[in-house]
């Protein structure tokens, strides 16, 4: 419905407007997510002003794209939402959690709109429902009396509005009180006299008639004055339902706003009079741009008082200031550019170590210069390396701010009352852990919602509020990025997961420690809920968290206490393209330890590797025994030099545990370039990747996780 055709989209002048298809569907996810946002966070008792503006405005914004580009679908639901919208701004009606239900659902049906327009594939978006929820909350304003249901259907009463207001819904006859001379056209449409000019190139306004062609619904135009300027002045009739303005955005395509001028055609009626304030629902502008800084506004405004007319425009005025501050700080750059550029500077790093280890042969003497010119290279390059990976990262932000939908819809199919409550929004995580740990932190606070908290009678009997409380963090610790995700609900019980893995014919005794117990509800298939739903209960969720957080080389931790909640914590990189990291020698080959991993390095010293049963090695730090893991019997390191043993230990940790590497030599700290290692050969134990060397030669770098649990077994 209204969509426009592919066939022709190429304007003559060269003006292709599917070429904005792709930021108008930036723009209105962004202003969705931010109508969503706001929505949620409305106090329904006493409802701010500049929210519900706000919420007005992003509306408006996707109705006004949408109209544009012809998706008639799109702007005929964000026209119904913005005329109840505009009465709540108003004050005309009473926010209700029934407003705000209805108008959260058709967020959701203008995303599936939206997604069906930008692929071209779908069945199309069924919204009759929501209009008319929408239109009889309209108009049991105007009945001052609740509407019956099926009455409401057939025949809604009559909204009388000023002019001025966004229009009523289509189902309401238009008032009889509007002058003769107002009266439009059947349609709705109206007859205008389109002056252009003066124009230095009079062929200019030609193009202008291409709008009419490759815009649905937008009206007719033919030239009056033969294709012939007078004085660089071109002259057309234009039949349309379009406002002043909604011509005018379009047009300054081509010529600037001055040299555009409408007046009534003869025989016609007015411009000004021409929109009536109940448009017929054939109406394909859908009150385009109404009231918008600097649009043509109607004269019969006798319903509201002047002083009111300031507040009414006061909201948009600041808002376009604001917009126009963004256009200017702001820039839209496709993912695979910056994916290039990283790349591109991954290749620098190379480069300078390489310059960087051959220099080391100069004498520093004769070649001061040069020498200073690699130091000024590589803070040049540290700092070029860090404002290009900071690039594509993203606040956690991006991330929680789909929480509180979820857990406000998920909670009421509960039945329980559940608070979200965000800190460390701000904390930047790269993109492409951004996409691939929202999934993961998905189920966690389904999870929470529905194993962790009660319900309130519950709660209440257990002492607690009948509120319960999920907590989302996130924080920057070292090299890595922690999330965290709580709850105070009844946390996890000893016995019943033992007693639910012996069950499964799980290995579980008694002797398993607390963390050992809560590690079980990793294992595949593993549930603890009595009933299967369609939240919960497959045994399918937990594993595949573990499973795609481990895949990033991340790591995941619960803590719980039985009747007062649980915590789960992931440790992430804050990036898989560039990384610090020590390297160090074993025999001929040289092997990367990511830096954030590693505790501290000593000297072996003799009688401090003791021997605990056949083939177990421990060793003694500050009173705690750590497990040797020997790197050159891990990867059979040939050795020549046979005179030469392993003496230097290097103490690492991960997954909550610690062991210490045995190697020959420690050769430095670098910045690496990580590459992916199994896209390129096959998977390797213990390895995570692998990088280029300054000389040349390619060096692994190791799974520190791996180690840890290699030790453990």
């Amino acid at each position: 419905m209204g969509e426009m055709t592919t066939e022709g989209s190429q304007l003559s002048a060269g003006i292709d407007l599917s070429q904005f298809y792709q930021v108008f569907f930036e723009e209105a996810g962004e202003n969705l997510d931010r109508m969503e946002q706001l929505l949620l966070e409305l106090d329904i008792e006493a409802a701010d002003d500049e929210e519900l503006n706000a919420i007005f405005r992003c509306a408006h914004s996707i109705k006004g794209g949408a109209a544009t580009f012809g998706f008639a679908d799109v702007a005929e639901l964000t026209h119904q939402m913005e005329t109840l919208l505009d009465k709540l701004r108003r004050h005309e009606l009473q926010p209700t959690p029934a407003m705000v239900d209805v108008l959260l659902a058709s967020g959701d049906a203008l995303r599936a709109q939206l997604a069906r327009h930008q692929t071209g594939q779908g069945d199309e978006v069924d919204t009759g429902d929501l209009l008319f929820n929408i239109r009889a909350m309209v108009a049991a304003d105007a009945a001052a009396v609740p509407l019956p249901t099926q009455a409401t259907r057939t025949t809604a009463p009559p909204v009388e509005e000023p002019p001025q207001e966004v229009a009523a819904p289509a189902e309401a006859p238009a008032t009889e009180q509007a002058p003769a001379a107002s009266q439009p056209a059947p349609g709705g449409e109206r007859t205008l006299e389109l002056e252009v000019g003066p124009l230095a190139d009079p062929s200019q306004a030609d193009n202008l008639q291409e709008f009419f062609k490759e815009i649905v619904g937008l009206g007719t135009i033919e030239p009056l004055d033969g294709g012939q300027a007078q004085n660089g002045i071109r002259r057309f009739r234009v039949v349309t339902t379009s406002t002043e303005s909604e011509l005018l955005d379009l047009f300054t395509f081509h010529v600037s706003r001055e040299q555009v001028k409408f007046k009534p055609a003869p025989g016609s009626a007015p411009a000004d009079g021409a929109r009536p304030a109940s448009p017929s629902a054939a109406d394909p502008g859908y009150g385009f741009f109404e009231n918008a800084p600097g649009a043509p506004q109607p004269q019969a405004a006798a319903a509201h008082p002047p002083s009111a007319k300031p507040a009414a425009r006061s909201a948009p005025k600041a808002e376009s200031k604001q917009g126009g501050a963004l256009d200017s700080t702001t820039i839209r750059v496709s993912v695979e550019k910056v994916d290039q550029l990283i790349n591109l500077v991954g290749e620098l790093v190379i480069t300078q170590a390489m310059l960087a280890q051959n220099s080391r042969q100069l004498d520093p003497v004769l070649h001061q210069q040069l020498l200073a010119g690699l130091t000024d290279l590589d803070r040049n390059t540290r700092d070029l390396q860090e404002a290009v990976m900071s690039i594509r990262m993203i606040p956690m932000s991006t991330v929680f701010s789909r929480f509180p939908r979820m857990l406000r819809d998920l909670a009421g199919k509960l039945g329980k009352k559940v608070e979200l409550i965000t800190h460390g929004e701000a904390t930047e995580l790269d993109k492409g852990l951004i996409e691939k740990i929202t999934d993961p932190l998905t189920h966690l606070v389904r999870n929470a919602c529905d194993h962790g908290i009660e319900p309130p009678q519950e709660r209440l009997a257990k002492g607690k509020p009948e509120h319960g409380t999920i907590t989302l963090s996130a924080s920057h610790q070292g090299g890595s990025i922690v999330i965290e995700v709580r709850d105070d609900g009844r946390g996890l019980s000893r016995e019943k997961l033992l007693k639910k893995a012996r069950e499964r014919g799980l290995h579980a005794p008694d002797t398993l420690t607390d963390q050992e117990v809560w590690g079980l509800i990793f294992e595949p298939g593993f549930s603890t809920a009595e009933v299967v739903t369609d939240v919960s209960g497959r045994g399918v969720g937990m594993d595949v968290v573990k499973k795609n957080i481990t895949a990033l080389n991340g790591t995941v931790e619960i803590d719980s206490a039985e009747g007062y909640g649980m915590r789960v914590s992931v440790r992430l990189p804050l990036t898989l393209a560039i990384m610090d990291g020590m390297s160090v020698g074993v025999g001929e080959e040289c092997y990367i330890l990511p830096l954030s991993s590693v505790v501290e390095s000593f000297q072996v010293e003799p009688g401090m590797i003791k021997t605990v049963g056949t083939s177990g090695r421990v060793v003694e730090v500050r009173s705690e025994y750590m497990p040797v893991i020997e790197l050159e019997q891990v990867f059979q390191v040939p050795r020549f030099d046979f005179e030469r043993a392993s003496s230097i230990m290097v103490v690492v940790e991960a997954e909550g545990g610690r062991v210490a590497l045995l190697v020959d030599e420690l050769l430095g700290q670098q910045q690496v370039v990580v590459k992916n290692l199994e896209a390129n050969y096959r998977k390797v134990p213990d390895v995570s990747g692998a990088t280029i060397l300054g000389d040349g030669r390619v060096a692994l770098i190791l799974d520190v996780g791996s180690l840890v649990r290699r030790s453990r077994h």
